[in-house]
């Protein structure tokens, strides 16, 4: 089987960073967004995440919003952003599997690569990284992990998402994946109903499934 990481939320802790961060620049904009304002577009980008947001109060999004929003994420990740536990070592057993493990975000690659970084994660612990930069369409379409499957030479039925939200979890089911969702994001009976296959309270436990090898 070959793994595929998501990364917000299920290898960095970096969710409720990116909603301070939103909502900090959302109120440049004059916007006093809320952070369950943000929840529907968890995973399904920043374009998305902010856009969504922003025109929820009647705000038409600009590129131009992502950008500063980013530029605030920057500032805080290098004191607030942590990997979620059992990530580093998750990442070390896989790596020890016959398959290969690849990174999918809906983020830009700049905020992957910067998110890892301030997290301690090192880059080569993936063979592949996709942004959501490189596919016409974002979370819930299963667009990234078709092509991350792609790029892999493999099936989609070859393939294990580790997802923490809805969105994502939709779009690995989308692509005829394996799923498995952590509980970081959203509820079990959340992603229950967004179609996970397994559901586990934190990465550690993906290793006592049995499904990885």
């Amino acid at each position: 089987m070959h793994i595929i990481f998501d990364n917000d939320g299920v290898l960095v802790d970096s969710e409720p960073v990116i909603n301070a961060a939103a909502i900090q620049g959302l109120r440049e904009y004059g916007v006093d967004a809320k952070p369950d304002d943000f929840l529907p577009f968890v995973g399904a980008g920043e374009d998305r995440y902010i856009g969504g947001v922003a025109e929820q109060y009647g705000l038409t999004y600009r590129v131009e919003m992502k950008e500063r929003v980013h530029d605030i994420y920057y500032d805080l990740i290098a004191d607030r952003l942590r990997p979620h536990p059992g990530a580093l070592e998750v990442l070390e057993a896989v790596s020890s599997l016959p398959g290969k493990a690849a990174l999918a975000s809906s983020s830009d690659h700049a905020k992957i690569r910067a998110s890892l970084k301030a997290a301690g994660i090192p880059v080569d612990a993936f063979d592949l990284i996709v942004s959501g930069e490189e596919v016409p369409r974002k979370k819930p379409y299963p667009d990234i992990y078709t092509e991350t499957a792609r790029r892999l030479g493999a099936d989609p039925s070859e393939c294990v998402v580790i997802e923490d939200a809805v969105n994502g979890v939709q779009a690995a089911k989308a692509a005829g994946m394996i799923c498995v969702a952590v509980t970081t994001s959203f509820n079990r009976e959340q992603l229950e109903d967004a179609g996970a296959d397994y559901i586990v309270p934190g990465l550690s436990a993906i290793l006592s499934l049995g499904i990885l090898a």
